[in-house]
């Protein structure tokens, strides 16, 4: 599918998706806002907008609590797609006040800062053993063997999701994250189906469980906060909700590990100072994260009309926000394209904003810190073995894998 007129944002094209920052900077000099015919939304690139409009109560992430699908001009997804639109839009993510309000509030109480920070010697002395592993190996693929199943592993034992059932948890996640991407194709929305389908089936039976013997894990507090709470979860609320966790709280912190380690290799000068120094984790963690955003857009529909720079866009329509080319904005951020590790300003927007603020980022951050320290201190010497592949996905952004050697 070809880019309208001569504008260079393609998020077809593989050139484009490999460096999508060159086109966010046209976009950005060209206005505020434009509209692009193949996805029929407004793309909105600059820093202050993105900021601002995940905060306006006139857009939301679903419509659906004020209108029906023929009320705000859209179509009803395909019936056949429904096992996912049921499990995806009954997440907190995907709504919005007063349902939003309530799941978060049970939610939050599990993301606490001392419960996050209980978390910590946990994450790091998982990072160590994977790490540890990798350099016993000599090496290896720094994705599959550290950057995936820390996070996951994490999650699951927030969740209380046994170590023999882990498995299919990042498959079902990354088919469930294929219906995030600009008009998925029929392939990608029948892989998310069959992976809403069994992952739903298969926490409805551990709820079940966890009702029979309750143990001290997020799936039975929230179990406890419905039996106890008049704002109690639905059951559909509550599956829902373990695989947003799941999902949100596992692919931004791989991808940003990838992503980040990738710019590390690609500016030995950074790297060298972040080997000399290890101080500088907690900034040089921000700035990755700004440098190669790990969701490059997120979407809003308008529920009620709304102007930028005099550019009237109706109830109905639907915003993307990019989040990468906000990241980007030299209005905002001094040379954004240099990756800076003692960048001290960096108001990035990785995590979102506004109600939707990533509830889990205290997490994220926590085992992003530990990986990349538990790599720094065991494997001093990593270097890249072998150019990776990027994924073709635009909106989740990240690799294929990355090998490394520790020699």
């Amino acid at each position: 599918m070809a880019a309208p007129d001569d504008l260079a944002f393609d998020p077809w094209d593989p050139a484009f998706v490999a460096d999508p920052y060159p086109a966010y900077a046209e976009l950005r000099q060209r206005g505020r806002v434009r509209y692009f015919e193949p996805t029929d939304q407004w793309l909105v690139a600059h820093h202050a907008d993105v900021s601002a409009l995940l905060r306006d109560r006139r857009l939301g992430r679903t419509y659906l609590h004020r209108f029906s699908h023929e009320e705000f001009g859209r179509t009803p997804p395909p019936p056949e797609h429904e096992p996912f639109h049921t499990l995806n839009d009954h997440g907190m993510l995907d709504l919005e006040p007063p349902d939003h309000t309530r799941i978060r509030r049970l939610v939050s109480k599990a993301f606490t800062p001392r419960t996050v920070e209980r978390l910590k010697p946990y994450v790091r002395n998982l990072a160590d053993d994977l790490v540890g592993a990798l350099v016993e190996a000599g090496g290896g693929d720094l994705l599959k063997d550290v950057a995936e199943p820390l996070p996951v592993a994490v999650i699951a034992e927030m969740l209380g999701i046994p170590e023999s059932d882990r498995a299919p948890l990042r498959p079902w996640s990354a088919d469930i994250c294929g219906m995030y991407e600009l008009n998925p194709s029929e392939e990608a929305a029948a892989k998310a189906v069959r992976a809403s389908v069994e992952f739903s089936d298969y926490l409805h039976d551990l709820i079940a469980e966890r009702r029979r013997n309750p143990g001290d894990d997020l799936i039975s507090g929230l179990i406890a906060a419905h039996d106890e709470d008049d704002d109690r979860l639905t059951e559909q609320e509550m599956i829902s909700t373990c695989v947003l966790l799941l999902n949100a709280g596992h692919e931004a912190t791989v991808n940003a590990t990838v992503n980040g380690w990738w710019a590390l290799f690609r500016h030995p000068d950074q790297l060298a100072a972040l080997r000399a120094d290890h101080s500088l984790v907690p900034t040089a963690i921000e700035e990755l994260m700004r440098y190669d955003t790990p969701l490059q857009l997120f979407e809003r529909w308008v529920l009620d009309e709304i102007e930028i720079d005099g550019q009237v866009i109706p109830r109905g329509a639907e915003i993307a926000m990019l989040f990468g080319s906000a990241n980007h904005d030299p209005a905002v951020f001094t040379d954004p394209s240099r990756l800076d590790l003692t960048r001290a300003d960096n108001p990035h927007i990785s995590f979102s904003a506004g109600i939707h603020y990533c509830i889990g980022a205290p997490l994220a951050r926590i085992e992003l810190a530990a990986s990349m320290t538990a790599l720094l201190e065991k494997a001093p010497t990593l270097r890249l073995a072998a150019e990776p592949r990027r994924k073709p996905n635009f909106v989740i952004r990240g690799l294929e894998g990355l090998t490394v050697d520790v020699g």
